[in-house]
């Protein structure tokens, strides 16, 4: 069984959504518990409002479409999401592996874009193709803040780890 390029864009697209899903539950898990790094907070919480407009964007894209999300996904996304918090929480050096974490997200995020990108563009969904050309700037922007700032994170959290009583982790 031969698949379309267009059930190929709306699978990708349904995974994009569960993405963005699993993007905002991870996010907003790391946001809550960092306390004593402000800047990486203030800049996830930025990123948390884009993940919902990208999900937003995301529900238009399907509704012009005439596809729904995939609720088995976008669960399972939320799952993988709420399993990454819980995992982090039990590490000494959270902060920095959640940092690192999030880099490898973010590009993956531009993968999927790139991808989605190309795949409405083959169909000649200019609409869909336009979107995800905007989502993409914030994944890369995101992405770019987190390379730029990963030093300054593992030096602050060094720093607080050699301090006797000091939580250096979030």
């Amino acid at each position: 069984m031969t698949t379309t390029a267009d059930e190929n864009l709306n699978d990708w697209l349904r995974d994009a959504h569960a993405m963005e899903q699993q993007a905002e539950k991870m996010l907003s898990a790391q946001a809550e518990r960092l306390e004593h790094y402000p800047d990486l907070r203030a800049r996830i919480v930025q990123h948390i409002d884009e993940t919902r407009w990208q999900q937003s964007v995301l529900d238009e894209c399907l509704a012009r479409r005439g596809i729904s999300n995939s609720v088995i996904k976008d669960m399972g996304g939320k799952l993988m999401a709420m399993g990454q918090a819980v995992g982090g929480m039990t590490v000494s050096d959270e902060v920095v592996k959640g940092a690192m974490a999030g880099y490898v997200f973010e590009n993956i995020e531009i993968a999927t874009y790139t991808t989605l990108i190309a795949g409405a563009q083959a169909v000649g969904d200019s609409a869909t193709q336009a979107a995800c050309e905007q989502i993409i700037v914030q994944e890369k922007a995101m992405a770019a803040w987190l390379l730029e700032h990963l030093p300054q994170v593992t030096q602050a959290f060094l720093a607080r780890a050699e301090q006797p009583g000091v939580t250096a982790k979030v």
